[in-house]
Parts: C-alpha cells; sequence; structure tokens
C-alpha cells in the first residue's frame, strides 16, 4: 500500500513540474513523457512515445552521431549531461531552445536500463538575446550615436561637439526643446567620457520643489527638519568621482542656485541642517528647454551661475528642423517595437508618411515615438496607413507644422486649442493628453496653468478664463 501511494505521489510532481522530462531505453526509443514535455514539443504522448527521441533533432545528441561515436546520443556516452545549452524540433517546425540536464538510469545490477532527460525552456530567454542583439546592431548603425539616430548635417556636428565635450571635465549644458533627446545626450557624454566607470546620477530639478530639491541635492542631517528622522547623502555626494545630470536646470529656486554655484566654486557642499563642508570631485552636466539668456535678463537666473554651468554648450536641434531625420527616426521606432511585440508590422504607408512628414512635432522624437506607438496599437499587421495614426494628428498637420516652426521654446510650441483638442479626444484623461501631445505631465500642467484652463463637468466646457 505504502509503494503505491509513494508511486501516485511521485507520478503527481511528475506531472506537475514545470520542466519537461522523457525518459528512453538504451536504444534511444521514448518510453514516457510527462505533460510539461508535451506542452513544450507539441506531440502528444501517443505521438512520442515508442519512437527515436532523434524525432526532436536536439543539436547536442546529433553532433555525437555525425562524428561517429557508437552510442546514439551524449547521455550513453557521458553518463551525465549537466546544465547544456540545446536546440530541439517542435512539432510544427520551430526551433525550442532548452537547457538540458539528463542522467542514465541503472538497475540493482549496475546495467544501464535506460535514461532521464529534463528540458527547461529557454524561448523567452533567447528571444530577448535577440530583441538585445538587434539593438545593439541599431546602436552601432552608421545612422545612430550611442542611441541617438539621426544622419542630418546638424546632428553630426552635434555628435563631433559631444565626442569633444564628453573628453573634457569643464561643466556642460544642453540646450532644446521638450522631447529633443537632452538625457540620451548626457548619458552618451558620461558613457564615452572619462568618468564612464564611476557613478552617473540624474536629478530632475523641475519635479522638486524647493525643500525637496535642497534635500536631494546636498542631503540633510538627522533633525534637520520635520520627518528628517536619520542623516542621508544627496546626489551630489552619491555621484562623487562620477557625473550628475541636472535636468530642467532652468527652474531651480535662487536660494538654491547660490548653492550651486558654491559647489562649481569650491567644489564642497554642505548637508541641510549642517555646517561641515564636504569634498566633492562632480562633473556637472545639465539640460534645459528654456532660454537662461532671457531668464538671467529677466533676475530669474544667477549671471555667474550661466556662466559656470554653460562652458560647453550643446544645441539639440527640433525636429522640425531636422527633416532629414524623420525616415530613419520612424523606421527605427517601428523597427524596436516590432522586436518588442512581435507584431508583423512591415512599416509605414506612403500616405502616412506624407501625413507625419509634414507634422511640426511640437513634442519631438517623443511625439512621434508616442505616434508610433499609438499606431502599433491600432494596426494588427501590415503597413501603418493613415487611419492608425492620431485624429490630432491627421485632421491638424498643416496648423500645427505651422504653428510649431513659429514657436522657438517648447512652453509656447502647444497651442491652447491644441491641448483642448487633447483633453477632449482623451475624454479628459491628463496622462494620455500629456502621451499625445508628447510632453510630460508636469509640462502639461504648467501649460494648463499658462493659458489658464480649468476643466469643468463636461470635457468639452474646458474654458480659458
Amino acid at each position: 500500500m505504502f509503494e503505491k501511494e509513494l508511486s501516485r505521489y511521485w507520478q503527481t510532481i511528475i506531472e506537475t513540474m514545470a520542466d519537461g522530462l522523457m525518459v528512453v531505453d538504451p536504444t534511444g526509443i521514448i518510453v514516457s513523457v510527462n505533460s510539461a514535455m508535451e506542452h513544450l514539443t507539441g506531440y502528444s504522448r501517443a505521438e512520442i512515445v515508442g519512437r527515436s527521441c532523434s524525432m526532436l533533432g536536439c543539436d547536442v545528441c546529433a553532433k555525437e552521431r555525425t562524428e561517429g561515436l557508437d552510442k546514439h546520443c551524449a547521455l550513453f556516452k557521458k553518463k551525465s549531461i549537466r546544465r547544456a545549452k540545446c536546440t530541439l524540433r517542435k512539432k510544427d517546425g520551430s526551433l525550442l531552445y532548452a537547457i538540458k540536464n539528463a542522467s542514465i538510469l541503472k538497475d540493482s545490477g549496475d546495467n544501464v536500463i535506460g535514461g532521464v532527460e529534463t528540458l527547461t525552456d529557454l524561448s523567452e530567454v533567447m528571444n530577448r538575446e535577440k530583441v538585445i542583439s538587434k539593438l545593439r546592431e541599431e546602436l552601432d548603425s552608421k545612422d545612430s550615436f550611442h542611441g541617438i539616430i539621426g544622419a542630418s548635417p546638424v546632428m553630426r556636428q552635434a555628435f563631433a561637439l559631444i565626442s569633444s565635450a564628453a573628453q573634457s571635465d569643464a561643466p556642460i549644458v544642453i540646450y532644446g526643446e521638450s522631447g529633443t533627446g537632452k538625457e540620451l545626450v548626457a548619458e552618451a557624454i558620461h558613457r564615452i567620457g572619462q568618468r564612464r566607470n564611476k557613478p552617473f546620477i540624474k536629478v530632475n530639478c523641475a519635479a522638486l520643489n524647493e525643500s525637496l530639491l535642497e534635500s536631494e541635492l546636498f542631503g540633510h542631517v538627522k533633525g534637520a527638519f520635520t520627518g528628517a528622522g536619520h542623516t542621508r547623502i544627496g546626489r551630489f555626494e552619491a555621484a562623487n568621482q562620477g557625473d550628475i545630470f541636472l535636468d530642467e536646470i532652468g527652474d531651480i529656486p535662487a536660494s538654491v542656485q547660490v548653492k550651486l554655484l558654491r559647489v562649481l566654486q569650491e567644489k564642497e557642499i554642505e548637508r541641510v541642517g549642517d555646517h561641515t563642508p564636504i569634498s566633492i570631485d562632480v562633473r556637472i552636466i545639465s539640460a534645459t528647454h528654456k532660454d537662461l539668456v532671457k531668464l538671467v535678463e529677466s533676475g530669474q537666473f544667477r549671471e555667474d551661475l550661466y556662466y559656470r554651468i554653460g562652458v560647453i554648450p550643446i544645441y539639440l536641434p527640433p525636429l522640425r528642423e531636422r527633416r532629414e531625420d524623420i525616415a530613419l527616426l520612424i523606421n527605427s521606432f517601428i523597427h524596436r517595437l516590432r522586436l518588442k511585440t512581435e507584431k508583423p508590422i512591415s512599416g509605414m504607408s506612403s500616405n502616412a508618411f506624407e501625413i507625419l512628414n509634414a507634422y511640426g512635432f511640437p513634442g519631438n522624437i517623443r511625439e512621434m515615438m508616442n505616434i508610433i506607438e499609438y499606431a502599433f496599437v491600432l494596426c494588427s499587421k501590415g503597413d501603418i496607413l493613415p487611419e492608425h495614426l492620431p485624429r490630432l494628428i491627421t485632421t491638424d498637420t498643416h496648423r500645427s507644422s505651422k504653428q510649431s516652426r513659429q514657436l522657438p521654446y517648447p512652453q509656447d510650441a502647444v497651442g491652447r486649442q491644441q491641448i483642448l483638442d487633447a483633453l477632449i479626444a482623451t475624454g479628459g484623461n491628463k496622462a494620455e493628453s500629456a502621451r499625445m501631445l508628447g510632453i510630460s505631465r508636469v509640462s502639461l500642467y504648467k501649460w494648463l496653468r499658462k493659458y489658464n484652463i480649468r476643466m469643468n463637468k463636461s470635457i468639452s466646457d474646458a474654458v480659458s478664463v
């Protein structure tokens, strides 16, 4: 009775295990398989039991046979196999990538009576490796610079400047509208710079209020303010010997500007609530979508800080000023999303491309990426057509293009009507509206305040007062 229960116990384990299991006799005939093996190979028990294991086309065993060995597979030659990567052929003809573990079976007289193999599915891992490999190829292509796509003359000039600036320790400021890829440039500078093996710390200065920003940058000591229950190092200390990226530096309040100036001049910081200077060695990379010269003229940004952070200025052109790159970017994004989603989308129709080529892209490359992602949702296969593009793009292409060419900075690049159209189209969903416009939610809230747009109960009643 006990033996029957034990047998039932092991049978349950074998049938519920995630790995495929196969038992073969000394001649390689399949004696038994579990449910997972059926699922992995696509063969039912009736189709596979009683047949030679060579039907699965295992490359490890095939190698042994091609070398003319007397044993029909690696298992009976080596007595065991541990964590061997192998490829099998499934019933539908596709490949199964797996990790094989196997061992021979012996009776009480030490005679070989068969072998048992387990297979762990590696298909998902291999697919990810293929995606990574394809993306690496894209990064290394002649039209790409460390992940930044562009072949236009203005971008090639920018790439040359980035390469030179990366070898310097001087502060760098990256100018560009929202969505032009300023963060990608900062990452490229760190990746090819002399501090590439040291920390790279990012701070979005627009996302934090004055008190939080100061604590984030410089750290604080225990009891420095309500809620400061322990001493905490800041981002500058965390970036010591590396690079720190200060995104949206134009939004830093005056009090923090003074402390940042000291960091640049003295190369030391003080934690909030403490007066002990801490020496640091950090290269500052800044970015902004604002016109810092105008901020200096209006007294919102310190002139001495402006000259300190802007030793090496890098200007990223908006997409409307590098239209030669639109086709490259569209193809690149389609390729990436095809790898990610595995959708059989071949490309973009000429009509759809003409619409995008004429569009102003106020949200720049980020907006283009959002548009392609939107199209991938609607398009199931074949070419992306005009009907797969967002309605705002297809109905307002001419107006948007004209407007985006006239307005130099992103805080003015999206007009009031475009914002209202996006809010109405998304049912008042601000996150989705920002995504449709190719901007961040923070930027959308700024524009809502700028245009004094408020939302009433009905989306269609959104008004400016």
